[in-house]
């Protein structure tokens, strides 16, 4: 099994903590108690209900899926070139932690919540205004394609460097969803890393959780056992790119 290992680094002691995200079955605080939290390992898996295979991701698609909860989306891209490795990224609150690259044969795969942190703007069935441009993209939240866009109030995130914000309003980076590979190349999310939006999302979107999951309290449910993963032209009747 390909796991993604990955170091969490404590931003007043500046010790490293190396961790496997499947063999910890507790949430682990960071010092500000919220950067690392293993959830339900959870099978992805394709519109059909088949196991989702790494080898079957088309090169820069868009890939949505829920997770942790059935209602938080997260997009998963396989990249054009490999993610960078052990990149040190701060949390708002100034705590540091550090992303240790994609998954995958050649490092390509990333997974980032899809829930923008200046304004919680995310996909939806309607519409998506969030979403990874190609790296021979344009956008106008950056100089370059190969990152996440939020096209509300255009802020950037850098795909490569653990969601790193790199333009735009937006005052930290996106949380990273952990995956791994097993032997047979199904995919499974076991955690997330990086400062989250969840609650502030459960708070903020009331109206939407009653006309897609009945009410707040079941969209806050987690996700157990599988999660559909489809692209995001096919989630959201429509897709706009600033």
């Amino acid at each position: 099994m390909e796991r993604r290992n990955f170091l969490r680094v404590s931003a007043t002691s500046a010790m490293a903590v190396a961790i496997a995200p499947s063999l910890v079955t507790q949430r682990l605080y960071a010092e500000d108690g919220s950067l690392f939290q293993t959830f339900e390992k959870v099978q992805l898996k394709d519109t059909d209900g088949n196991p989702l295979k790494s080898a079957s991701l088309a090169v820069e698609e868009n890939y949505v899926f829920h997770y942790p909860h059935v209602s938080t989306p997260a997009i998963m891209v396989n990249l054009a070139t490999p993610a960078q490795k052990d990149i040190k990224l701060k949390a708002e609150d100034g705590t540091e932690y550090i992303y240790r690259g994609g998954l995958g044969v050649n490092g390509t795969i990333v997974a980032y919540s899809a829930i923008c942190p200046h304004q919680l703007t995310h996909p939806q069935p309607e519409m998506s205004m969030f979403q990874y441009v190609e790296e021979k993209g344009k956008t106008l939240a950056y100089d370059k394609g190969g990152v996440f866009v939020c096209s509300s109030h255009l802020s950037a995130f850098d795909a490569k460097e653990g969601g790193k914000v790199v333009g735009g309003p937006a005052n930290e980076g996106l949380a990273s969803i952990i995956l791994e590979i097993d032997a047979e190349d199904n995919m499974w999310a076991v955690a997330v890393l990086g400062p989250v939006k969840f609650q502030d999302y459960f708070d903020a979107f009331k109206d939407e959780f009653k006309k897609f999951y009945g009410n707040r309290r079941k969209a806050k449910k987690l996700t157990k056992e599988e999660a559909k993963v489809q692209p995001l032209k096919n989630f959201s009747a429509e897709l706009i790119q600033a």
